[in-house]
């Protein structure tokens, strides 16, 4: 037994792997970002309806939600290096079959594949981390992973709409081509193979989770214009509950269950579970709210916008540094509350704005928002990984970006919908019906009365929803310091030892 396991050695080129890593990272959460600045080159070049425009954003989102789950599990079973590297050629290569669509129905297909490759990738790249780096450098290590996230989100409006400028739609996937291709040999020649104890396969696991992920974010997606009480929205919900509830059943009577349900068992890591699902609640409302803000109301165009939330970015960057330094002394239970506090205060500030404000007020209320994301992200990651034993590296880190997809989805629909009710409600009643619709409807009219009350509306709509992002930051801050406690002490966790069954170069 003895020869088959060792404990976690600093590789060489443990740093080189963590650049490849975040590389990986980093190719998808820009292209994610970057896809709603081509909405309207699509609608002329390809023809795309707003219905086609919907499901080509949107089928990458179900399929990747859909089998996150399944594919950290499978990672676990058949090698994570070898599951991030057919994650990168699969995205690779979807991106460069959608660069020569010509109908919207060819591009919806190539993004759904996408979500395929997306997904096998995505839990490859923190497992991966957390086998590579031992228990007094991971906290390093994930503060860069949670860092690459947050700068792709802002780099990536920024890196579209200079691309957009320039070139045409297609260049915003083409960019995908040659990142995949480099990350991916990168990977094959540096990072050694791990994966768990070879377990059986779990196939009712596996089908329940992915009918019950992609039916629960269907929902999310589909119910706010649909209506929450519409035909479609209760029947896809009725899926997912059925769906999910099965799965939870089967799990516990399995006896090699993909997910293994015990992990909840364990305070740290359905504490930080839920404190992600509302840390990312927060982070997406943030986005929507104030991508529409610059460009409505103060009228920057794409790549001033993306600009203009750099300072987020860097905060965010700088401090997730300063948390790594901070957790070899402050419990992560006080970083992630405190943390969480701080981007409540964030939108506190958002609150306050007014048409008239300007940036000056907004870059403040980023700062904090970036310096609490900053200090609460990679602890709580740290938090929820710590707890996952490493035979599970893979489905673990499938669960953490599983739940940040869920309230990023959750936030864009709620408060999606929240700024629409209120919008529209504080528009005056006999406004245009289309400017009653959307600010970006009310500025296509050319009426500048029109278009100041607009203006009015959406602020008034941003601030409320700002008080709604204050409401669930620091509940996330309250139920992370009421339930996370310490983690055990070198030697007791999942840092202690690896699962690397054997290392391949």
């Amino acid at each position: 037994m003895e020869s088959n396991t060792v404990r976690v050695e600093r590789d060489p080129r443990r740093w080189w792997i963590l650049g490849v890593l975040c590389l990986s990272l980093l190719v998808l959460v820009v292209d994610n970002t970057v896809l709603n600045l081509a909405i309207p080159a699509l609608m002329v070049d390809l023809g795309a309806s707003p219905a086609d425009i919907q499901w080509i954003i949107d089928a990458y989102v179900l399929v990747f939600a859909g089998l996150l789950l399944t594919s950290g599990s499978l990672s676990d079973r058949y090698g994570r290096k070898r599951f991030l590297i057919i994650g990168l050629v699969l995205f690779g290569g979807a991106s460069l079959i959608a660069v020569l669509v010509t109908e919207p129905w060819h591009l919806i297909g190539a993004r759904a594949l996408m979500g395929v490759g997306g997904s096998i990738l995505m839990p490859s790249t923190l497992s991966i981390l957390i086998t590579v780096f031992d228990e007094e450098e991971r906290r390093k290590a994930i503060a860069a992973w949670s860092a690459v996230a947050m700068v792709g989100v802002i780099a990536g409006p920024t890196l579209g709409g200079f691309l957009l400028e320039h070139y045409w739609w297609g260049s915003i996937f083409l960019l995908n081509v040659p990142v995949a291709v480099v990350a991916g040999i990168a990977a094959a020649l540096l990072m050694p193979e791990s994966r768990g104890p070879a377990r059986r396969l779990d196939p009712v696991g596996v089908v329940l989770s992915t009918v019950g992920m992609s039916a629960l974010v269907y929902v999310v997606i589909s119910a706010p214009k649909a209506g929450w009480t519409s035909a479609e929205s209760l029947v896809a919900a009725g899926v997912a509950v059925v769906a999910l509830a099965a799965f939870v059943i089967w799990e516990f009577r399995s006896e090699h269950p993909m997910l293994p349900l015990e992990l909840f068992r364990d305070r740290n890591f359905s504490g930080a579970s839920f404190s992600i699902v509302l840390m990312s609640f927060g982070t997406g409302a943030l986005l929507l709210m104030l991508t529409q803000y610059l460009q409505f109301v103060l009228a920057y165009g794409p790549m001033q916008a993306g600009l203009a939330l750099l300072p987020y970015a860097v905060a965010a960057a700088l401090f997730n540094g300063v948390g790594a330094g901070l957790g070899q002394k402050v419990s992560n239970r006080v970083l992630v509350a405190v943390g969480l506090a701080v981007m409540a205060g964030g939108f506190g500030v958002l609150a306050f704005m007014t048409a008239d404000t300007g940036y000056g007020l907004l870059i403040t209320g980023l700062m904090l928002m970036g310096v609490g994301g900053g200090l609460a992200g990679p602890a709580a990651y740290a938090t929820l990984m710590g707890a996952v034993p490493p035979a599970h590296a893979g489905v673990g880190s499938a669960l953490n970006d599983t739940v940040q997809q869920v309230g990023m989805a959750l936030s864009i629909a709620v408060l999606g919908s929240v700024l629409a009710g209120v919008y529209t409600s504080s528009m005056p009643a006999d406004a245009p019906a289309a400017a009653r619709e959307s600010i970006g409807e009310a500025l296509r009219l050319g009426d500048a009365g029109v278009i100041g009350t607009a203006r009015e509306a959406f602020v008034s709509a941003m601030s409320f929803g700002s008080w709604v992002g204050v409401g669930f930051t620091l509940a996330a801050a309250t139920l992370a310091f009421l339930v996370l406690r310490p983690a055990p002490a070198p030697g007791a966790g999942p840092g202690s030892e690896t699962d690397l069954v054997r290392a391949e170069s």
